[in-house]
């Protein structure tokens, strides 16, 4: 008799696409979660499936390996912060309301998958675990050339001061990189959303609004 909750690869292969991709989330939750816990090396696939209720062949169908998993969760992850990277450049509004809504929606984009990124935090700053190569530097590219492009784009609308465009994009990338920061290795402390809406206010009244507003408006 089949353990309660374990789905056979044949069970997969003929389940309506709403059942496949329930599955396959969950192995992505499961292998988040182990990864961001024991590490990448330390994991194993017996766990992963353990913690999925699936077996092997059907981690096997959706990723082929261990290595698959760890590159989809990487790849779905920054896909999600592509996508918001593209939208926040291509909407309407002031420079001011596009950078906003772009650092706080990249802040809620990691909070909502911080175990993914306490895997690449590991695998990026921590010993070599056998991970496969990911490009993590190429997000962060864009992701730092969009908040100079915003800021470029204020300047040019004079809705900025006009002045080192470098400089201002790393102090826009610090008050978001500190608040990430402070989730992973010291949550107690509490830098949460409205924490860093309260720092970029500080940083656009004093630093990049060529009109500061008035206070109370």
């Amino acid at each position: 008799m089949r353990e309660k909750g374990k789905e056979k690869e044949t069970d997969v292969e003929s389940g309506s696409r709403a059942v496949k991709e329930t599955v396959r989330q969950r192995l992505l939750a499961g292998a988040a979660d182990l990864f961001s816990r024991k590490g990448y090396a330390a994991t194993t696939v017996r766990e992963l499936v353990t913690l999925a209720g699936v077996t092997k062949p059907v981690l096997y169908y959706y990723f082929k390996s261990k290595e698959g998993i760890y590159l989809e969760l990487m790849q779905e992850a920054f896909a999600k912060a592509d996508q918001l990277l593209d939208s926040s450049l291509e909407e309407a509004g002031s420079a001011e309301q596009k950078l906003r809504h772009l650092c706080l929606q990249a802040f809620s984009l990691f909070l909502e998958n911080i175990k993914a990124v306490r895997v690449m935090y590991s695998i990026y700053y921590g010993p070599p675990q056998g991970a496969p190569f990911f490009d993590f530097d190429a997000y962060h590219m864009k992701f730092r050339q969009a908040v100079r492009q915003l800021i470029e784009e204020g300047m040019q609308r004079e809705e900025f001061r006009r002045g080192d465009a470098e400089g201002l994009t790393w102090l826009v990338l610090g008050a978001i990189n500190v608040a990430m920061e402070v989730q992973l290795g010291s949550p107690e402390i509490r830098m949460g959303k409205e924490d860093l809406t309260r720092v970029l206010d500080l940083i656009f009244q004093r630093v990049l609004l060529s009109r500061p507003k008035e206070e109370g408006l």
